[in-house]
């Protein structure tokens, strides 16, 4: 154990030298502070993942096309096809949905959106969005209502004005009575869609023939993996296309959360690699730090052992020295990590991306604090087992 006056001395030693203390302490601070940063925001975004995979959901295949993320605005699913899947062994109901671009206007000022036509009678997209009205009522079938995102309800999101339930809003031409309103996704895109029934949508585009954009369907979660393996045998066959050249994917919502997870994996690691890469540069500047500071103290280490210290109480010292720099460090990099973070959360939830929220579990902060004193000691291993053997001899004599 380092004793209280080696600690003094520590402290008057890093005192003295306190612009190159400062300028450690900013190295490993940096490296610290992006890990903290990164963490903080994709274990945010694991959490969003979780909420969006609920039970609900779970016995839900999503049939997409393969193109443009599952937005491919070329690309169809016939009435027939939709057939084909309900009458797939293990699915127990089917729905199609439509995806539109639609004008939105308010007085003189026009925006573009999507629309999201769906079966109320059989509601399994809002399933998968898992998303709850926060204003007035769902659609009912036969409804030609719209109900409208989260953005809507506030001024200067999306118009200068905000509207009301029983409002009327403009799409496409034509006056649609708002129903409702959902809560925030977190997402501005999203949280500026509007949702009509598949029966209304088709009146908003009368001079068009709408084929789906999705298919949803609900099956037995006993053998999902099969279900799925037989809706694509369906749709194989009725769209006439050989295995291994489809251009849709069927998917359980499980399977692509958990497909969404792995990747975020990659990004994040690639991303705290980065980081670890500053660390180490960090720890390779620490330790010329100290071996500069054994050199300037040569004499003084030669002094100390002529008057009985020994090479543990020396390697203590120096050890004691590095490890307090990135300690420092690392409580000053998770406070500047700390504030960062949730700054660019404020900025994000300001700009509609609130799904993007950092969040701080108490083991992050103590897991920075613990790995930056650790960069720091073993940053001093080296040049305190230098300063240890140092012939007391030698170092009165150096110059």
């Amino acid at each position: 154990m380092i004793s209280k006056e080696s600690v003094k001395y520590s402290f008057r030693n890093l005192a003295q030298r306190k612009t190159r203390s400062a300028f450690t302490i900013i190295s490993i601070l940096v490296g610290i502070a992006t890990i903290f940063i990164f963490v903080s925001f994709g274990l945010g975004l694991y959490n969003y993942i979780d909420e969006m995979s609920s039970a609900s959901s779970s016995d839900k295949i999503l049939i997409q096309p393969k193109s443009l993320g599952g937005m491919d605005p070329t690309f169809s699913f016939s009435e027939a096809e939709l057939e084909a899947v309900e009458g797939t062994s293990g699915v127990y109901s089917a729905t199609g949905v439509y995806f539109k671009g639609a004008e939105i206007q308010k007085g003189e000022i026009k925006k573009y959106t999507y629309i999201i036509g769906y079966d109320p009678k059989d509601p399994l997209i809002m399933d998968i969005f898992n998303i709850d009205i926060d204003r007035g009522r769902e659609l009912q079938p036969q409804d030609t209502g719209v109900v409208l995102g989260y953005n809507y309800l506030i001024k200067d999101k999306i118009f200068s004005k905000s509207y009301e339930l029983n409002d009327n809003i403009i799409i496409n031409g034509e006056k649609v009575k708002i129903v409702g309103f959902y809560e925030s996704i977190g997402s501005a895109p999203d949280d500026a869609q509007a949702y009509v029934t598949n029966d209304f949508i088709q009146e908003l585009y009368p001079n068009e023939t709408l084929p789906y954009n999705w298919i949803v369907a609900k099956v037995d979660t006993s053998d999902i993996e099969r279900v799925t393996k037989n809706i694509e045998r369906s749709l194989r066959k009725e769209r006439g296309l050989e295995e291994g050249k489809e251009d849709f994917y069927a998917q359980s919502f499980d399977d692509m959360i958990e497909s969404y997870s792995v990747a975020l994996n990659i990004v994040i690691g690639f991303i705290i690699l980065i980081a670890l890469i500053s660390v180490f540069v960090s720890a390779v500047n620490t330790a010329n730090t100290m071996i500069t500071s054994v050199l300037e103290r040569v004499k003084e280490i030669g002094v100390m052992k002529s008057i009985g210290a020994e090479n543990s109480e020396i390697f203590n010292i120096f050890l004691f020295e590095s490890s307090l720099l990135g300690f420092v460090a690392g409580v000053l990099g998770i406070l500047l990590g700390w504030a960062l973070s949730l700054l660019g959360g404020k900025i994000l939830l300001t700009i509609g991306y609130g799904f993007l929220q950092p969040y701080f579990p108490v083991w992050l902060f103590l897991v920075c604090i613990v790995f930056a004193t650790l960069t720091g000691a073993i940053s001093g291993v080296l040049p305190a087992i230098k300063a240890s053997k140092t012939n007391p001899v030698d170092a009165l004599r150096y110059e």
